[in-house]
């Protein structure tokens, strides 16, 4: 890149602006955090990712990225998907394993959704998904629903993981990666 792009990515989460600085910040983009407390919109994954950027491009006046996490369990026609974060208050990872107990499968999706959006532009959405399985509970507990969830091809969970690793296969820097792509392209930042 010609310039370090600088994007204000809108979260309160600060294990996801960690992951997402030490993901991007060594390609050349410069990361800065802004929380805010936005709608609780209802919809797909990416519909509310797309409100969501939108609102928050609005409100700061100045382009934005969001982001929002769906755990998709695959005998449950993806839900709890992007109402994951209230499934996890609610239950905890005993719960969410609980809400599988009477299925076979125990697949799921971990699907992370990006929005780039513009103040008063049409956001722009990237998509990373992971396959895996719903395991009990194994490692720290320290981000959301890692210890729950072991990537297909890995005998640990995301939260055994070293981040290092997680940080090379997961959803969300598969999701980075088309971020990464588009803000290389100057034209887009314009």
């Amino acid at each position: 890149m010609s310039s370090s792009p600088q994007v204000t990515f809108v979260t309160g989460n600060a294990n996801k602006l960690l992951e997402v600085q030490q993901i991007l910040e060594p390609a050349g983009v410069n990361i800065k955090s802004h929380s805010l407390d936005l709608p609780e919109y209802q919809g797909t994954t990416t519909f509310v990712s797309q409100e969501k950027a939108r609102a928050a491009a609005n409100i700061l006046g100045s382009p934005v990225l969001t982001e929002d996490t769906s755990l998709c369990f695959k005998a449950m026609n993806d839900l709890p998907g992007p109402y994951i974060k209230w499934f996890m208050a609610g239950l905890g990872h005993e719960g969410l394993n609980k809400m599988l107990a009477g299925f076979d499968d125990k697949s799921a999706d971990a699907v992370c959704t990006f929005a780039y959006c513009k103040p008063g532009g049409e956001p722009i959405v990237f998509e990373g998904r992971n396959q895996g399985t719903i395991v009990p509970a194994s490692g720290p507990v320290g981000f959301g629903w890692d210890p729950i969830f072991k990537p297909d091809g890995y005998d640990t969970t995301y939260a055994e993981m070293q981040k290092d690793i997680k940080n090379t296969i997961s959803h969300r820097f598969r999701a980075l990666e088309k971020v990464l792509e588009f803000l290389k392209d100057p034209k887009n930042l314009e």
